[in-house]
């Protein structure tokens, strides 16, 4: 199986495996515990924490169980506190913040999606038009999941603290593959979409920036901001997950500019690039091809791992959001496919699944000629 679905999820690093492995056997005492084995169990979580944070300039961060109940919390929070009933995000934002939002208009909060051009890019200009002093919360993603474009986070944050309004980026595909730009509040971030294991994330808080309201209750156990039982198994993989991605990222990041200039030079003429070319992560290469039918692709080619989008909508039957945001119609859409690759795809099998998929989406054609 060549496995090209990195925005999905990524493989778990050796290392990582490795570190949690005595957590999972052997140390198994309930963090919380005053207990010997316990407080051996909250260290460890304070060394996770400190390997994660130093990915950030300061403030504090409290583990999760993912980037989707922090991206809940951070929204619901904020808004549980603030007097102000106004939230600005972009329309092409994972479903954690939609969905959120859309929850958040039934409880009286007034919702800006942001649109975006063919780049799938705001315009800063309309987001300072919608951004004003009733604004409690600007949501902006810096990597985007299904096309790999890099918003302007940083010149969101300024614009909202202009109007004294809190800005929350979703960073989640950028997180350890780039740094995190200057300005935002609060971050939501994952574990497993940087080698490391599932049911674990954080969000980041500011110095300075007053915690939302908790999203959970029940003990408090996670600084008194969340309540739960911490898995020190999981905490630690986080921890040595983002310990390798910092030790990792130069390396990693000419590695995956390889892989896309190679893909881009195998796939060759009839695939056009959803997005910007220039502002984007390059192990995200969401790619179309008149009249392709991308769930066949993925059907034809069983032992090639790559999709249609974002995972958390696959088999809605529904086009993307995201596409459709930038102007495609409905068969632009499903005639899209993602590429995601990383520190673990070798040149050889990316060469080798991008011929493969060009010979079957041509081989499309000529069935339908």
């Amino acid at each position: 199986m060549i496995y090209l679905d990195y925005q999905a999820t990524t493989p778990v690093a050796p290392e990582v495996a490795e570190a949690m492995r005595p957590w999972i056997e052997q140390k198994f005492a309930n963090p919380h515990s005053p207990s010997r084995l316990g407080s051996e169990a909250a260290a460890a979580i304070e060394a996770a924490r400190g390997q994660v944070a130093a990915h950030f300039p300061g403030g504090k961060l409290a583990f999760s169980s993912g980037a989707t109940e922090a991206l809940n919390w951070a929204l619901k929070g904020v808004f549980e506190t603030s007097k102000r009933r106004k939230l600005v995000t972009v329309a092409t934002e994972h479903a954690a913040v939609l969905d959120s939002a859309e929850w958040l208009e039934g409880q009286g909060v007034e919702v800006v999606r942001l649109p975006v051009g063919r780049d799938g890019l705001v315009d800063l200009l309309q987001a300072a038009e919608a951004i004003d002093d009733g604004t409690a919360l600007v949501a902006a993603m810096l990597v985007n999941n299904e096309i790999g474009v890099i918003q302007p986070v940083a010149e969101l944050a300024a614009l909202a603290r202009d109007q004294g309004a809190l800005t929350l980026c979703d960073a989640v595909q950028g997180f350890g593959r780039l740094a995190i730009p200057g300005g935002p509040d609060l971050v939501a971030i994952s574990s497993h979409k940087i080698h490391g294991p599932k049911g674990i994330g954080a969000l980041w808080i500011g110095h300075g920036v007053t915690p939302p309201a908790p999203l959970l209750h029940g003990g408090g156990q996670e600084q008194g901001l969340r309540s739960g039982t911490l898995s020190p198994a999981l905490c630690v993989g986080f921890g040595a997950a983002a310990r390798l991605a910092k030790e990792r990222e130069a390396v990693d990041d000419r590695h995956v500019s390889r892989l896309w200039d190679l893909a881009m030079d195998v796939l060759g003429v009839g695939w056009s690039v959803n997005g910007s070319l220039k502002q984007r992560y390059r192990g995200n290469i969401n790619i179309r091809r008149d009249g392709l039918d991308g769930a066949r692709l993925i059907g034809d080619l069983r032992d090639i791992a790559f999709s249609l989008g974002s995972a958390c909508a696959s088999g809605s039957g529904r086009p993307s959001h995201v596409l459709r945001a930038l102007g495609l119609s409905d068969g632009q859409a499903r005639s899209s496919i993602r590429l995601g690759f990383g520190r673990y795809t070798s040149e050889e099998e990316l060469v080798d699944a991008c011929r493969r998929i060009d010979a079957a989406a041509r081989a499309q054609e000529s069935f339908a000629a």
